[in-house]
């Protein structure tokens, strides 16, 4: 595959696309709710997901202050607590911090230092301060720099993220390569002038017929070895 050139920053979306977030919900579901089955705990993932997806979309229009991703994911686990009859609060909070607690996908780690042999490499996430630094530790993602939608109190995608990334690198956006497995992140990133990659995972948001980004790939490996190619 030809080099992808006139790259100086990559910057990766993490939920998704780094590590598997629904698997980590899943485990932390059922770490809570031991006797559920698998429709059990495939209903109480919707419901935590739905939940997190509906505050973020109030959020972005204006209907609810901003709230990070603690806060919100803390709601969603009283959710599925009411709905699953959990009334021990050790176990609720426990619960409410699942999403601290996902694992990488099977290239992240060693992709992502391949990568940054070469390119300032940065994680730019809607997961809030706190919960990124613990999701990385858990994940084992080293960063050269990990930035929290929360510093920019948005979520992706609303402009002001992608900016915070923009201001961060200080190189114009257009040599900044945004690499996701969610089509709307992308989009959110070549509007503000970003260079874009999707990279395909088993849960996402792919692309339409009608997206035009850069490059697509089937994973990761295949992206880093565009990237370092001589």
């Amino acid at each position: 595959m030809a080099q992808i050139r006139h790259v100086e920053v990559v910057v990766f979306d993490v939920l998704g696309t780094m590590v598997d977030e629904a698997s980590g919900l899943r485990a932390g579901i059922r770490e809570a709710v031991p006797a559920s089955d698998d429709a059990l705990v495939g209903e109480l993932l919707t419901r935590w997901q739905g939940h997190v997806e509906c505050e973020q979309q109030r959020i972005a229009r204006g209907h609810r202050a901003y709230a990070n991703s603690e806060v919100v994911d803390g709601e969603a686990a009283s959710r599925v607590a009411d709905h699953a009859g959990l009334t021990d609060p050790v176990i609720i909070a426990r619960l409410a911090t699942a999403g601290q607690r996902l694992p990488p996908w099977d290239d992240s780690v060693a992709g992502l230092e391949r990568l940054a042999r070469r390119f300032p490499v940065l994680g730019l996430s809607n997961a809030g301060r706190t919960a990124l630094l613990r999701l990385n530790a858990h994940a084992g993602l080293r960063w050269h720099q990990a930035l929290s939608a929360e510093a920019a109190l948005a979520y992706k995608p609303a402009p002001e993220v992608y900016q915070l990334a923009i201001d961060t690198v200080g190189c114009p956006p257009e040599r900044m390569l945004m690499v996701a497995a969610h089509a709307f992140d992308l989009r959110g990133a070549k509007a503000s002038g970003m260079r874009t990659a999707y990279v395909q995972r088993p849960v996402g948001d792919p692309p339409t017929a009608s997206d035009d980004f850069d490059w697509r790939f089937d994973g990761l490996d295949d992206l880093v070895t565009a990237l370092t190619s001589e």
